[in-house]
């Protein structure tokens, strides 16, 4: 498998469990002390750092940094608004599109020869 598919696809996996652990408890966690939240949202980024730290390991074998941050970035986009809109229950906007179109540019500049 590509490297830009296997950093990719562990990205994309990590991003969906740090999502829920930095927003998921505004829903399900509301009524609780924030120190009860905390460790439910550590718990969750726990398994986030187990496929975040090996997709930048591999990923950092063909590409440098930058490109690493802005590829995160714009998966991180792309996992956060079906979470906003369907699981947060947030209206859809106009601006998502545009801020994802703007990672899309980032993403083709960084990546560009």
């Amino acid at each position: 498998m590509p490297v830009i598919l296997k950093t990719s696809a562990l990205l994309f996996l990590s991003n969906i469990f740090m999502t829920f652990a930095w927003y998921a408890h505004l829903r399900n966690l509301n009524n609780k002390s924030w120190y009860i939240a905390a460790l439910a949202s550590w718990s969750i980024a726990s398994v986030e750092y187990f496929l975040q730290v090996p997709a930048n390991r591999i990923g950092y074998t063909e590409f440098n940094l930058s490109q690493l941050k802005i590829l995160q970035e714009a998966i991180t986009l792309s996992v956060f608004i079906p979470f906003a809109v369907f699981y947060m229950g947030q209206p859809v906007r106009l601006n998502y599109l545009w801020a994802g179109l703007c990672l899309m540019g980032a993403v083709y500049f960084i990546f560009k020869g």
